[in-house]
């Protein structure tokens, strides 16, 4: 059939069943994006004949002697659309992965124009576009013609926030800079980890088209797999080759990745004779098409001998109960293999007991977080391939490239310089991405069969088969004086690991470090556990354990402040650690972690006065109670132990700047960042840098992109590689000279020196000029959040509405305001759906909500505008003053969102998601628990 793409007429012959957004794909069109394949996310949004569609859910047939135009039809990097230019202006995107998508969807309703939609119909528009990235914010800005480019925050003058602290104002470092790929994300241009055709001579492409990857999953939770019968697939015309336990490497490992491998227990093999959750990997089948694949898994005959499960942490901690992992070895660094526990911790100060006893007044109470799942966008995926000398290459969606070359080697008895690992853009992450969930399977295949060889996540496979938030139960005990001043504070947590221990014990150490260590108290007692299930797989989520229990130590102290009778930012201030105090948890941190800025006391002080300011917006009406709740975060800048970073800075031949450094970018904004420091070491313009990322041929080493090290690991190595570069640059332009480098000048231009200007092409003229710079992440600092909601809770429903939504943050230098501001937005947007709405259900370890419809992540509809605002200081520690700034905005936020409801009705809500049916519970049964 014909019709018409983007201006161009297209001659294809779809597929009995075809969609119409892999035949797209398929013409090379890569402005539509896989996100849900169910019509949920709109990330392949189109015009059909002028008619905005989902394409995933519209047969390609229907495209015969049609229009079909796409984000990449509406306009070009020279020639943007308005919508698109809109775009762009108000950032209006992080990762990117849905802009293409909401880019076609606002043109198609003319948003931007005077014939657009009225503003408050941009809600009941736009519910089936998705965005995991930004909190709505810019989006709604860009869909709106008289709204004004975002200013940086909403920070009004003299209450301490400011941008670039430390930063010359004509610096590229704390100006607002647009993300370099701005304008291909807009255009649907900007190559995704899928978005590439075949090409013999592109280093960065399969040679020859891939085959595919479907992967047969386990329907029981815990299982012996006696037999697989694969003669039936085998015989498929098109299959390539059937993968089982009998063709996994014997190696055990985890699919967590971190500086130290050793950080995790090695419980997990590529395929498993044994299979401990619904959803686990028992075969694969690779073939020429994932048809063909698919139809190979379901000729597998697999016989298993069906093992006893156990679904409940408590109860996997019970004697009787079934040991998950008894056949590990000692070498596996599990803590307890007799007993299910994946880490333990246990430890303290002082004396709980006697802190009790000198307390007016003690609270209890015991929270629980449910699992929850990250929906990046981009799902899980990545094509392999042989290069031309035989090396193995691996194109994915990763946040830890270095990591996963490593473990890849180390599973696969392989050369490190026999393995390259990249990554192009990275469709969102938070943390889900810090595994490695495809990458092992794509390499058997690759070994295997020596063909190129793909494999993609389905969005359901994302909920049944990939990692999720920790589910937690944390019980918090809190003492204080009359005067507030507390006497006592213990936690005990207990962690639902899943069916493996992949970042279990970094997760329990982690969320019970900061989140105790911010508040002085001679009295402390931590005792933590994670322990196996027969449940899918918990892993990284942003926060790595902090927001669980936040929320509870959170609750816990606004209730203590409500029996004393203490206003809740008052409690704090009194309680709060300040420089030249110990950080104490479950003991006194290592000596790495300091202050190296403090601005705390400025982030209450902001959140305060913005919730007396008000904003104008009032309670709907008679039948709603109205309440305020505040909460705070500190988060360290780097994880323990060193996170290492290594960089290039040079001068090509044609006088252009080049910044390698092998950090991906998932939306977080570091590429940008990575530009202003270099252009303000190298005396430029941000536009005159070229970054080059996340690949392992380009750097010697980097531990990943996460831990929010993008900025203060990555960024450090980055901005001190363009510093030896100016030296470099000085020296070579002296020498031309004939005169000191002391007296030579860098500029915009090349090296003046005197009244004579050697230009750079002329400096790079013998050869391009290279400096490298690294960072070992060692020591770290440590950032906070303040977040205050005003909500109002319908009585009759227990519906929530958020009437005022603050956030003040201490990220140190501001380098990019706008950037930084959206990460504060999209944690806190990200935090509000964990809070009131996401909820990711299972029953005897079968999980039921398998598809975005019926996981809630919030839509526009759902979310408000966030007061964002800056405490004024400058980390001595980070470059230029800077602090991280990505995970910490999400840790405060359930708890603050809890403790407005708990003041709105009068009764405290002790587990998460808090639905308008629990809210509604809760005031009828007067506490629920």
């Amino acid at each position: 059939m014909k019709f018409e793409l983007d201006g161009r007429i297209v001659d294809a012959e779809p597929r009995p069943g075809q969609c119409l957004r892999t035949l797209l794909y398929e013409q090379g069109c890569f402005a539509v994006k896989k996100g849900c394949d169910a019509g949920d996310c709109g990330a392949c949004s189109v015009r059909l004949d002028g008619v905005t569609v989902h394409s995933c859910v519209i047969p390609a047939y229907r495209a015969a002697d049609r229009s079909v135009t796409t984000a990449a039809g509406l306009g070009d990097q020279e020639r943007l659309h308005p919508v698109q230019r809109r775009f762009l202006d108000e950032a209006a995107f992080q990762c990117g992965f849905c802009t293409a998508g909401m880019v076609v969807t606002a043109a198609g309703l003319g948003c931007g124009t005077e014939a657009g939609p009225d503003p408050a119909d941009l809600p009941e528009l736009f519910k089936g576009n998705l965005c995991r990235c930004t909190g709505y914010r810019p989006i709604r800005a860009a869909l709106t013609e008289d709204s004004p480019a975002a200013p940086m925050g909403t920070v009004p003058s003299g209450e301490g926030a400011r941008a670039g602290a430390a930063v010359p104002e004509q610096h590229p470092a704390g100006a607002r800079v647009g993300a370099p790929a701005g304008p291909r994300i807009v255009t649907g241009r900007e190559p995704f980890t899928l978005d590439v055709l075949p090409e013999a001579d592109n280093p960065a492409a399969p040679p020859t088209a891939p085959l595919h990857i479907a992967v047969l999953p386990s329907p029981h939770p815990h299982a012996r797999i006696l037999s697989i019968d694969t003669a039936a697939a085998e015989a498929l015309p098109g299959v390539r080759a059937v993968l089982t336990y009998a063709d996994s490497p014997s190696v055990p490992f985890s699919t967590a990745r971190h500086e130290w491998r050793t950080d995790d227990p090695d419980d997990t093999f590529v395929l498993d004779r044994t299979v401990r959750f619904v959803g686990q990997r028992v075969a694969a089948v690779v073939a020429d098409s994932m048809e063909i694949a698919s139809a190979g898994c379901r000729a597998l005959r697999v016989t298993y001998k069906l093992l006893p499960s156990v679904f409940d942490p408590a109860d996997a901690l019970a004697e009787d109960a079934p040991k998950l992992h008894a056949d590990k070895p000692y070498s596996s660094r599990i803590a307890d293999r007799t007993r299910n526990v994946v880490a333990e911790l246990h430890g303290g100060v002082g004396d709980i007991e006697d802190g009790l006893a000198a307390a007016t007044r003690v609270v209890r109470g015991t929270w629980h977080s449910p699992r929850a799942q990250h929906v990046h966008l981009e799902t899980h995926c990545g094509i392999g391939w042989l290069d031309a000398e035989g090396r193995l290459v691996v194109r994915c969606s990763t946040q830890v490239p270095f990591l996963v070359r490593d473990e890849l080697c180390h599973v696969f008895g392989l050369e490190r310089d026999r393995v390259r690992i990249f990554a192009a853009r990275v469709g969102g992450g938070f943390g889900a991405k810090q595994e490695m969930l495809v990458e092992d399977l794509i390499t058997l295949a690759v070994l295997r069969t020596g063909q190129p060889v793909q494999y993609e996540y389905t969005r359901s496979a994302e909920f049944t088969g990939a990692t999720a938030r920790h589910p937690m139960r944390v019980a918090v005990t809190a003492g204080a004086d009359a005067g507030g001043v507390l006497t006592a504070l213990a936690v005990d947590v207990l962690a639902d690991a899943g069916a493996y221990g992949n970042h279990s014990p970094g997760v329990m150490y982690h969320g019970v470090s900061e989140s105790i260590e911010v508040y002085r108290c001679a009295n402390k007692r931590v005792d933590a556990v994670a322990v196996y299930t027969n449940n899918i797989p918990s892993g990284a989520f942003r926060g790595y354990g902090l927001g669980q229990i936040i929320y509870a130590v959170e609750s816990a102290l606004d209730e203590l402040a409500r029996e004393l009778g203490i206003d809740p930012f008052d409690l704090r201030r009194r309680n709060v650690a300040v420089p030249g105090d110990p950080f104490v948890g479950a003991a006194p941190e290592p000596g790495d972690l300091v202050f190296g800025s403090y601005g705390l006391d400025q982030c209450l002080d902001l959140a305060q006065r913005a919730m007396l300011r008000g904003n104008g917006i009032t309670s709907p009406g008679p039948g709603w109670s109205v309440g305020e709740g505040m909460a705070l975060a500190m988060i360290a800048t780097i994880p323990p132990r060193g996170h290492r970073s290594s960089a290039v800075a040079l001068l090509g031949t044609d006088g252009g700047y080049e910044i390698k450094v092998g950090t991906a970018e998932f939306g977080s904004g570091t590429t940008t960042v990575l530009t202003q420091l270099a252009a303000t070491a190298l005396h430029t313009d941000a536009a005159r840098i070229a970054v080059r990322q996340s690949d392992t041929d380009l750097v010697e080493y980097d531990t990943g992109t996460f831990g929010s090290t993008g900025i203060v690991v990555a960024g450090k190595a980055a901005y001190a590689a363009a510093l030896a570069l100016k030296d470099l640059l000085l020296a070579r332009a002296a020498e031309l000279a004939g005169t000191a480098a002391g007296d030579c000048v860098l500029g915009p231009d090349g090296v003046w020196c005197g009244d004579r200007l050697i230009p750079l092409a002329k400096l790079a003229a013998g050869g391009e000029l290279a400096a490298h710079g690294e960072h070992t992440g060692i020591p770290r600092s440590v950032s906070f959040n303040v977040h205050a909601f005003r909500v109002a809770v319908e009585r009759a429903t227990g519906r929530v509405r958020v009437l005022q939504s603050v956030q003040a943050a201490d990220a140190g230098t501001v380098l990019n305001p706008v950037q930084c501001r959206g990460q504060v937005e999209g944690g806190v947007a990200q935090a509000i759906g964990t809070a009131l709405y996401e909820d990711m259900r299972s029953e005897h370890g079968v999980v039921t909500t398998r598809t975005l419809r019926h996981y809630h992540i919030p839509q526009l509809a759902d979310l408000p505008s966030t007061e964002v605002y800056f405490a004024d200081t400058a980390d001595e520690l980070g470059p230029l003053g800077a602090k991280s700034m990505s995970e910490s905005p999400y840790n405060p936020v359930a708890p603050a969102m809890a403790n407005a409801i708990r003041d709105a009705v009068g009764v405290r809500i002790y587990r998460l998601p808090m639905t308008a049916d629990r809210v509604w519970r809760a005031m009828q049964e007067g506490e629920e628990r």
